[in-house]
């Protein structure tokens, strides 16, 4: 790769470009079990399985799918949350040459119906919480093969559940009793090809259709060793027998998939599998382990943690080798905080499209607030006016970032419409509005969908919430454009206040005009307990722009 600006910046350790082992993603697993195949790989509350029981059970429960008839470019769905069935489901089916579908457990049962037909699943994991939407969906759609697992049948003292206990359908399978079936470890002889399909990551699409990015063996292996090579110095102090990573971000999203499960292997690295956020059992979970190597985040979930009341007392500086925020903009305040506190933060940049990875901040250099960094090895990227998606912009104007490297997807399943329109001689376009400094360093203002435009104005709704956020009764805000006959749209906030604070729509609207150009400043506050977010914790502005049309709608008929 040519020099770029931004690799004067890079960490000593980190190289510009990377030599990319041509293997599968699955045999992360077996390096792992061949390296210390004693170690803890997973810890589910407590109980534990070794890289050797991971590799054997998933060995086995490949060969039981095989048996089964699934075969290389079958999709196989796997929809659970963070579990060791998720591991060996995911694992097992990419050993045979299947394509992963990762599906979100709290998609409805249209959701769930759509992406199955949109992708043809063969085979689907899931569980007993969610059996409701999956006989609605098995009523719509025909899977042949369904296994049903109890998140709880891999934690000591909970017992395993059976297939009556589960009241699964005729001809349903009980994971258990399936893996029981199947003693065979030899892996199945398929060759799997680096530009092979390996996982189709759906991403919410604004038109309310998602669309599944088609993500390769290759392209799963070049983000887990990007995202590896760019934390290298800590890897290098951690010794690898306590190598370890707080699985809270869901496997069944890019971030969590890459930046945890699959670095989780290729370090040797001690998961720790929370399936779900509840901040008290976070905080109960942190106080019992010494320490956590590598923490990967999103900013609702780093913003409940470091200001829980015990946060200060737990010296969380020491329990976390690094803290590193993604998935969505984290607020300058918050990453003030976890300076304040001593703990090691980063933030970067990624899509379910690039494969999670492709901007970040040095862990040891320069380090800008409020950038999502420099581009990772042997990334590209560039800006262009949003208007033509051509003309490059200067440095300091905004423009929309393209990106091209080793981990930008192959395309969208069965959509080349929308694979045209958003890949172009090998670069992305993003969606995303950014401007670049003179350093190389980039700062996301937007999204050219989040965009307001009131009274011919171009307005960017992230620069309006960051100033809310600085607002000292203020938990959260979201602001986003309503329509409006006379401007087009118009400025409303949505606020959630910290607890047992109060404030007025005077109040939050005073607090923006000395920080905010007239035209960019609220006209309208909603107050609320939460604000709507997705499962990995971004907050879907859409859904509350689509509930200011509805009302609007129904006023007008």
């Amino acid at each position: 790769m040519e020099t770029r600006i931004w690799h004067d910046h890079y960490d000593f350790s980190v190289p510009p470009t990377v030599r990319y082992p041509r293997i599968p993603a699955h045999e992360l697993l077996n390096i792992a079990a061949n390296t210390m195949p004693d170690k803890a790989a997973l810890n589910l509350y407590g109980t534990e399985l070794t890289f050797w029981q991971v590799r054997q059970q998933t060995m086995r429960m490949a060969n039981a799918l095989a048996g089964l008839g699934v075969k290389k470019g079958d999709r196989v769905a796997v929809h659970l949350p963070n579990s060791p069935q998720y591991v060996i489901a995911y694992y097992a089916a990419m050993s045979l040459g299947a394509i992963v579908v990762n599906l979100n457990p709290m998609y409805t049962a249209e959701e769930l119906t759509a992406i199955a037909g949109n992708t043809g699943i063969n085979t689907l994991f899931t569980f007993d919480l969610v059996l409701p939407n999956i006989q609605a969906l098995c009523a719509a759609v025909e899977i042949p093969h369904v296994i049903v697992t109890r998140v709880t049948d891999y934690i000591d003292g909970f017992g395993v559940s059976t297939a009556a206990d589960l009241q699964l359908a005729e001809g349903w399978h009980h994971f258990s009793a399936l893996l029981d079936s199947s003693t065979r470890t030899i892996p199945q002889k398929i060759n799997v090809l680096p530009a092979d399909p390996a996982l189709i990551q759906f991403t919410g699409g604004t038109t309310g259709v998602p669309k599944g990015a088609v993500l390769t063996h290759g392209n799963i292996i070049a983000a887990t060793l990007q995202a590896s090579l760019w934390g290298s110095y800590l890897n290098n102090m951690t010794p690898p027998e306590k190598r370890s990573v707080l699985a809270i971000l869901p496997f069944f999203h890019v971030y969590g998939d890459i930046i945890v499960l699959n670095w989780g292997m290729l370090n040797c690295a001690t998961q720790y599998l929370v399936p779900r956020f509840d901040i008290e059992e976070i905080m109960g979970l942190l106080a019992g382990i010494e320490r956590i190597q590598f923490f990967p985040a999103v900013p609702t979930m780093i913003n409940a943690i470091l200001n829980h009341p015990k946060a200060e007392s737990m010296e969380l500086g020491k329990k976390f080798g690094l803290l590193n925020s993604g998935g969505a903009p984290c607020p300058v305040g918050l990453i003030e905080r976890a300076k304040d506190l001593g703990v090691a933060f980063s933030e970067g940049w990624g899509m379910s499209e690039t494969t999670s990875t492709g901007t970040a901040n040095p862990n040891l250099g320069l380090k800008k607030p409020g950038s999502i960094g420099i581009p990772i090895c042997d990334t590209d990227i560039k800006l262009v006016d949003p208007n033509d998606g051509v003309t490059e912009v200067a440095p300091g104007e905004r423009g929309e970032l393209l990106v091209k490297g080793p981990q930008v997807m192959q395309g969208y399943w069965n959509n080349p419409e929308e694979t045209a329109n958003q890949l172009k001689d090998g670069w992305l376009y993003t969606g995303d509005v950014a401007v670049q400094d003179e350093d190389g360093y980039i700062f996301i203002v937007d999204r050219t969908k989040d965009m307001i435009i009131a009274g011919g104005y171009n307005i960017y709704p992230r620069e309006i919430d960051e100033v809310l956020f600085r607002h000292p009764k203020v938990a959260e805000a979201v602001a986003v454009g309503v329509p409006d006959e006379y401007r087009g749209e118009t400025i409303k906030v949505f606020v959630t206040l910290k607890p047992g604070q109060s404030a007025t729509e005077e109040e939050i609207i005073d607090f923006c005009k000395d920080k905010l150009a007239p035209y960019k400043r609220p006209k309208m506050v909603e107050f609320r307990d939460t604000i709507p977010k997705s499962a990995v914790g971004k907050v879907l502005r859409k859904v509350l722009r689509a509930e200011e049309e509805a009302k609007l709608k129904g006023s007008s008929s």
